[in-house]
């Protein structure tokens, strides 16, 4: 059996004084009858393993990419490499999403903070890690424009003190991923960017994402560490906490509700199914050259309302007429500022060789299926996310805004706390 390690189990009875929320506990919630179930997703490449590489660790090996891509390295090269996936436990992980690899004698979790130096180091140690993919990262563009301290330290800071881990460590390889979302805005009829491109983040999040890109160049010119960083469009597919805009109308339209658009839907994104993307690090994994960038694109460029109509003919609803989306859609206020288009130029991967697999057409059938056979079980009570942003999130509590305001307003006061819409609370 392989070893869970710094795992502290907890009592998942919300008994914080609190009133009307949701408490998701990954570190307890585990049920059998649901991960034994699930199909065991990965990528499908697989190249000749890369001399001097034994332990990887893997940042956030809970959450959703880098969940598929734990299993992928697990699973696909069990007999050349040891996969450390390090992961907090917040609320949009699960220990499901690795459960099944428990008894693989190459796969070890270990439950740490990537900003706590003392876990950080500890866990690089402990594992002689030489090789670190570092995934871990607040990623909800909509919360970071109220809870943007939080951003901050996980983003840059988390990133610093892992540089500096790596550094003195002597880690050969140093993986980053970042987003296609660090260069900003991209006009409709703008050429799509190249990885020299100048960034121009718009939003908490974008800019907390080419912060950290700054660090790790930072420890690339002035330390030597080798880097590698990693710049992809939106991912989606199975295992993404239902907060993202896929999985989150997949659960509505599950649960025949209304679809919670911003804006009037037109802002488009391009959109990258989890193997694909797996696929696309393996290959700059073992392809790749140090000290480069690398764009991950796709070619399925799609409005936020066009996705509303595919999810609502995926889920035989009608969308054909403006009265059948008027009758499935609520528009609901937008973003403070909302990047109308991301577009990027994948041409350096494709010279490695990788090019997308999946259609948005095939990779979306492939998730909805998934979110009607396990998204309701998969994290416990998904019903507060289910809900308008802003919501709360504490740890692994989650409240509406409208049942923080109130138990606010009976609190004694404490700790400040944000959330989006940029009101500041006391806890």
């Amino acid at each position: 059996m392989t070893a869970i390690t710094e795992f502290q189990d907890e009592n998942t009875h919300p008994s914080t004084g609190r009133r009307n929320s949701t408490v998701l506990n990954p570190r307890a919630y585990v049920d059998s009858s649901i991960w034994t179930r699930a199909p065991v997703l990965k990528g499908t490449t697989k190249f000749d393993p890369l001399p001097g590489v034994s332990n990887i660790l893997v940042t956030g090996g809970a959450g959703f990419i880098a969940c598929w891509f734990v299993r992928h390295l697990t699973l696909t090269y069990a007999g050349s490499y040891r996969i450390i996936s390090f992961d907090k436990l917040e609320y949009c992980s699960s220990l499901n999403n690795t459960r099944v690899l428990e008894d693989c004698p190459n796969f070890t979790f270990v439950q740490g903070d990537i900003t706590s130096p003392t876990d950080v180091k500890r866990c690089l140690r402990e594992y002689n890690i030489d090789t670190i993919f570092h995934f871990a990262a607040q990623s909800h563009v909509d919360l970071s424009f109220g809870n943007s301290y939080q951003f901050t330290n996980t983003n840059v800071y988390g990133t610093h003190v892992l540089l500096e881990s790596a550094k003195a460590q002597g880690v050969e390889r140093f993986i980053h991923i970042s987003t296609d979302e660090v260069y900003g805005e991209v006009d409709a009829a703008g050429d799509d960017v190249l990885e020299s491109s100048l960034l121009a983040p718009t939003n908490p999040y974008s800019a907390s994402k080419a912060a950290a890109e700054m660090m790790v160049n930072a420890y690339f010119k002035s330390f030597k560490l080798p880097v590698i960083i990693v710049r992809s469009n939106n991912v989606y597919g199975p295992h993404q906490f239902p907060e993202k805009i896929i999985p989150k109308f997949a659960m509505l339209l599950h649960r025949r509700r209304r679809l919670l658009l911003h804006g009037d839907g037109s802002p488009t994104r391009r959109y990258l199914y989890a193997g694909d993307i797996v696929d696309a690090i393996d290959t700059i994994f073992h392809k790749g050259t140090i000290g480069q960038i690398y764009n991950i694109d796709s070619r399925d460029e799609i409005s936020n309302l066009d996705m509303c109509r595919r999810l609502l003919e995926l889920f035989n609803l009608p969308h054909s007429t403006s009265e059948d989306l008027r009758s499935w859609i609520q528009y609901t206020e937008d973003r403070p500022f909302n990047d109308h288009r991301y577009a990027t130029d994948g041409s350096k991967l494709a010279l490695l060789g990788w090019k997308q697999k999946t259609s948005i057409d095939e990779g979306l059938r492939a998730t909805v299926d998934w979110y009607r056979r396990f998204g309701e079980v998969w994290w416990g009570d998904i019903s507060r996310i289910l809900t308008p942003f802003p919501v709360v999130y504490e740890g692994n509590e989650v409240f509406t805004r409208e049942e923080y305001e109130a138990w606010d307003e009976q609190s004694d006061g404490g700790k400040p706390m944000q959330i989006n819409g940029n009101k500041s609370y006391t806890m």
